[in-house]
């Protein structure tokens, strides 16, 4: 199996366009301290020559460019890419699929809660003749056909930002449903973890993650109040429907007993100072056995 990560940061990128946090301000200005990074999607692929995306990014079309396998080979209209899962509906996971609309076969999956989303409207662009949506159920598994399986399963989250009322005593957080899912990519006795958004780690969860070989999870932000320390937003992560890593209800605690191979931060805001490499943000997430994923990660497992 090979797991390419397409992108590493959460919504807006790194650095943000409009931002100049202390982070983005470094990334701005080309500190070795720093990568860039475009917004968080993950390809899959058994073969090498089929692959899977895991959501579908507004940067969707400069992360294909920058990924060799996923280029077109082998006819003058041609792709790779057989088919991508949508985790939940906000604008980081589906607006890349308008990318994808140049009359090129693959296969859509998600909940119904979240293919709703791009069923119609300007999503309409993507012919569902040629891209069908497939609905897929809570627990059971998928075989896309491609020498591995997918099997969602709902982790705490919220709906997509432009789904919130406008009363915020209305909206109901970390709840577990079709809108936040998780995914189990398994090939043989092989187990990876795909979990780019959850608002808290459960009992359930960390079950099903015990004995994993590999997991990618929320590293949205370092505290809880991150983003109202530096003044950039009066949300902490948990009204964003993440969690931090840091703090004993953040999940770097939370996950520290669960048994898993390699732990893998993806999903990294701009504000996170573990982002900065050298930081002491940095050290304490490798100190607790985690690494920070990079646009270009590759990592993988034999059968």
């Amino acid at each position: 199996m090979r797991f390419l990560v397409l992108g590493s940061a959460a919504g807006g990128g790194f650095p943000q366009w409009n931002c100049l946090c202390p982070n983005c301000r470094l990334a701005w200005e080309r500190d070795p301290r720093t990568e860039r990074r475009s917004q968080a999607c993950l390809a899959v692929s058994e073969d090498g020559e089929n692959w899977v995306l895991l959501g579908a990014t507004p940067d969707l079309r400069q992360q294909i460019l920058d990924a060799p396998p996923l280029h077109p080979r082998i006819a003058p209209r041609h792709s790779p890419i057989r088919g991508v899962f949508l985790p939940n509906g906000d604008i980081d996971n589906i607006a890349g699929l308008l990318v994808m609309r140049e009359m090129q076969p693959f296969t859509i999956w998600g909940s119904p809660a979240t293919l709703a989303h791009v069923s119609d409207g300007v999503f309409a662009v993507v012919d569902e003749k040629l891209a069908p949506r497939v609905a897929v159920a809570l627990d059971e598994p998928l075989d896309p056909g491609f020498g591995f399986t997918l099997t969602p399963f709902a982790v705490p989250g919220k709906i997509p930002l432009y789904m919130e009322p406008p009363d915020e005593s209305e909206l109901s957080l970390g709840v577990e449903g079709e809108t936040t899912l998780g995914l189990e990519i398994r090939s043989g006795g092989q187990r990876a973890y795909f979990i780019p958004s959850c608002a808290r780690v459960t009992p359930a969860l960390r079950a099903r993650l015990e004995g994993a070989d590999l997991l990618f999870f929320d590293g949205t932000t370092f505290e809880e109040d991150e983003m109202i320390r530096a003044g950039l937003s009066p949300k902490t992560a948990w009204r964003m429907g993440h969690m931090a890593m840091n703090g004993p209800r953040g999940s770097i605690a939370a996950l520290a007993d669960v048994s898993v191979g390699q732990k893998v931060f993806i999903h990294i805001n701009n504000s996170n100072p573990a982002l900065c490499k050298g930081s002491p943000e940095r050290a304490r997430v490798e100190a607790a056995g985690w690494r920070i994923a990079h646009d270009g990660l590759e990592l993988g497992f034999a059968k």
